[in-house]
């Protein structure tokens, strides 16, 4: 067996050293590359894409109980838009319930904001299913869907990413943007929120929401 010098870099001949700085220069690619994937945020969080405006515009949808609502429904008062999918097994539940914990945290500033979902499912989550959904959370959210064009147009303009993903048995799932993003009172973009950031950050970001 070779023994292995520990100053056997020091000896290194001028090839060996120009492997060893190509080495590096790719070990150091490799580790910034991972640094951003790992970053809390990166992935499936910020907007993808957006108007030269940033996130947000018109969009006409339908609510829970059936009747159409447009973007200018929501102006008047701050909001937090998440979107996702009735049937989504673990980002949904979890982010809906944490912002449900949030607005309680708040206190009274809890009811100066409103808190809205939209299915990105139309084929499967229908106004009437969604409302059910969202009662398991305790707290009032506004529930929104469309047809597969209207969805087309606010993830468009929100910058939010969707994608069915086909599963066993002919079914599917979807993968989408985890980001809540947060609108004042006048329709315009203030902040993304990541679900997995510490809850202080959070109250934080709505509390600047609330006073935007």
């Amino acid at each position: 067996m070779t023994d292995i010098d520990p100053h056997e870099g020091d000896r290194a001949t001028p090839s060996r050293r120009a492997g060893l700085l190509v080495f590096g220069l790719v070990a150091l690619l490799l580790g910034v590359v991972a640094a951003l994937i790992l970053t809390p945020g990166w992935v499936n969080d910020a907007p993808v894409s957006a108007s030269a405006n940033g996130p947000g515009g018109p969009f006409t949808l339908t609510d829970t109980q059936g009747r159409t609502v447009t973007n200018r429904a929501l102006l008047g008062k701050p909001y937090a838009i998440f979107f996702g999918f009735t049937r989504c097994p673990d980002v949904c539940p979890t982010t809906l319930t944490r912002m449900t914990q949030l607005r309680k945290q708040l206190g009274t500033d809890g009811d100066k904001f409103n808190i809205v979902f939209v299915s990105v499912d139309p084929g499967h989550d229908k106004p009437a299913d969604i409302g059910n959904y969202l009662t398991l959370f305790g707290t009032p959210i506004i529930g929104l869907t469309g047809t597969d064009a209207q969805i087309k147009q606010i993830t468009n303009g929100y910058g939010v990413y969707f994608a069915k993903v086909p599963v066993a048995g002919g079914d599917y799932m979807i993968d989408h943007s985890a980001g809540i993003l947060l609108f004042d009172s006048q329709g315009r973009y203030v902040d993304v929120m990541d679900p997995t950031e510490p809850m202080a950050t959070s109250i934080g970001r709505l509390r600047e929401l609330i006073r935007a």
